[in-house]
């Protein structure tokens, strides 16, 4: 799983040298849950233990089980008759009590070795590799209606390489020390920031909930985690086992809340060190402004690190292999019911090509499965998350439906009776700036633009220039000389750019993630350099030789 290379490194800690370690991962593999299988009877019976259970899960505030007055519920997505959870939200001066006691915390665990702290992930990692890793992809399945294969890319195998290399990124961090000059010794030490960090986690990603607070954890620094709501079971569990592998009470507070209360109340803390958010740009800008507003009543600047989805593209040039097109175009766009950061939702296709690749997403398309993933191993997706997701993508069908500028294709209906389903939606516009091309729905609908086959320059331009959003985006293209315009004209559209492959499916340490414009910060969680964010650097310079004259050579 791991190797450690040791090397001598510097400390400032009494002037010793300590050992740090180049750390060697490899990506988890992911399992393919055979009938038969091992890992599949394993997760049967995780999912069996948990057919019709409510899990009660409260405040955890060091070592402290919190219930408040203010309980609610977290609902399959798929049957939303099945209470998957009973929580509480903390209230402003449960959550005052976090903070003080996350800071009270700080500096003991900031002053642990960073190899100590890095354990704490190794270990977590190798626990859901391996004990825990049927209850946790159960609860992703039931609580936030993936499918088997999108709940072991999620919740095992990218949290697990999330844990794994920020914690090996962490402790090589510690190598990368300034240069000595003759008579004295430079080393950096590289700190946790000082106050707390804010993570703020979204649904769709449980792996994402741990890295939000799990890597600023082994930096040093100690976290108020706010979960999300629709994934409170799973975001739990990943909780459990990181204190169970050793986390200390503290470190990181587990407090579901209200978005605006935890905002408001985060935001005015002097002790706001940093914010840690993945969701909606509304709410992050809300998040940044409060930040901005409240600047003088710190004690430091906050980190304020966001991602914010997107509208993904695809653009197919008259060259691109069909084929990969569609297959890509149908994973992309509807896996997960398209709610992922990453989906496709908007495609660009030569009216040359559009005939033959429309006849092959409407024969895929009859073949998809919408459905409970639990019972049904063959679904392709299941329902999207909540009522509110429902009625949102709902009116952007409706929309479809009426508007002359729209054509739906494929599917455009929806039945929220037992779940919150919504067929695989397939709409073809005349208009490239209406706004289904340019706002984002998280909802399994793509939207076609066909244009002439020799205007793909002017495409380009539009593709870069209709949504405010720039997170992923795909380039399908066999001829070169058309890649390569592709890439200088869509340089600034993406910050995850595929090549012949679609615009999901980045994989920790292979293609760190993120995006800017309205998508983000794009600080790459998953990339070495993601764990810097979260130190505050200090330089230690130790002179070996005392000064003995006050006056230059010059002055002689």
């Amino acid at each position: 799983m791991l190797r450690v290379r040791s090397a001598a490194c510097r400390s400032w800690r009494g002037f010793k040298t300590f050992t740090c370690a180049a750390v060697e991962v490899k990506n988890e593999p992911i399992l393919d849950f055979k009938e038969g299988s091992a890992e599949r009877k394993a997760l049967l019976k995780a999912l069996n233990d948990l057919k019709g259970k409510t899990e009660e899960i409260p405040c955890v505030v060091g070592d402290e089980h919190v219930w408040t007055k203010d309980v609610r519920y977290q609902l399959s997505p798929f049957n939303h008759s099945h209470k998957v959870a009973k929580f509480c939200y903390a209230d402003k001066e449960l959550l005052n009590k976090a903070i003080l006691a996350s800071v009270a915390a700080r500096r003991e665990w900031d002053l642990k070795p960073v190899q100590d702290r890095a354990q704490v992930l190794f270990k977590a990692a190798d626990v859901i590799s391996g004990p825990k890793r049927a209850e946790i992809l159960a609860k992703t399945m039931i609580g936030q209606g993936k499918t088997v294969m999108q709940a072991e890319i999620d919740a095992a195998a990218e949290l697990i390489d999330f844990f794994r290399f920020n914690a090996k990124h962490a402790i090589e961090l510690e190598a990368q020390q300034p240069l000595d000059s003759e008579g004295s010794t430079n080393t950096m030490l590289y700190r946790g920031l000082e106050g707390f960090v804010a993570a703020v986690a979204p649904f769709n990603f449980t792996a994402i909930g741990g890295n939000l607070a799990g890597t600023p954890a082994v930096m040093g620094n100690v976290v108020l985690w706010k979960p999300s709501d629709t994934a409170m079971s799973a975001s739990f569990a990943v909780y459990n086992i990181l204190r169970e592998c050793g986390l200390p009470p503290n470190v990181v507070q587990f407090v579901p809340a209200d978005g605006p209360v935890f905002g408001d109340t985060v935001t005015s803390s002097q002790h706001l060190a940093g914010i840690n958010f993945t969701g909606s740009v509304p709410t992050f800008k809300r998040l940044w402004k409060q930040v901005a507003q409240n600047l003088d009543n710190f004690r430091n600047f906050p980190r304020v690190a966001g991602e914010c989805g997107g509208k993904n593209f695809h653009f197919v040039h008259k060259s691109a292999d069909v084929q990969s097109v569609v297959t890509g175009t149908i994973r992309s766009a509807f896996e997960y019911s398209g709610q992922k950061c990453s989906a496709c939702s908007r495609m660009y296709v030569p009216d040359s090509l559009w005939p033959r690749i429309r006849q092959q997403l409407l024969d895929i398309h009859k073949d998809i499965r919408v459905g409970d993933p639990v019972e049904d191993f063959s679904t392709f997706f299941s329902a999207v998350i909540d009522d509110k997701s429902f009625g949102r993508i709902k009116m952007w069908l409706d929309r479809a439906k009426s508007s002359p500028n729209l054509t739906v294709v494929a599917g455009g209906n929806c039945d929220d009776r037992k779940g919150y389903f919504v067929e695989p939606t397939i709409i073809e516009t005349t208009d490239p700036r209406d706004p289904i091309m340019s706002e984002e729905i998280f909802g399994p609908v793509l939207s076609v633009y066909v244009y002439p086959e020799d205007n793909y320059k002017e495409v380009l331009n539009l593709i870069d220039n209709t949504s405010p959003y720039a997170l992923t985006g795909a380039v399908f293209a066999q001829d070169t000389a058309v890649i390569d315009e592709a890439a200088k004209a869509l340089r600034n559209a993406a910050g995850n750019y595929y090549v012949n492959d679609k615009s999901t499916g980045s994989i920790v340490a292979q293609q760190p993630f993120g995006g800017a414009r309205a998508s983000g910060t794009n600080d790459k969680p998953g990339g070495p350099h993601y764990v810097l964010r979260w130190t505050s650097p200090q330089v230690v310079k130790q002179t070996h030789v005392s000064l003995k004259e006050w006056k230059y050579p010059y002055m002689g």
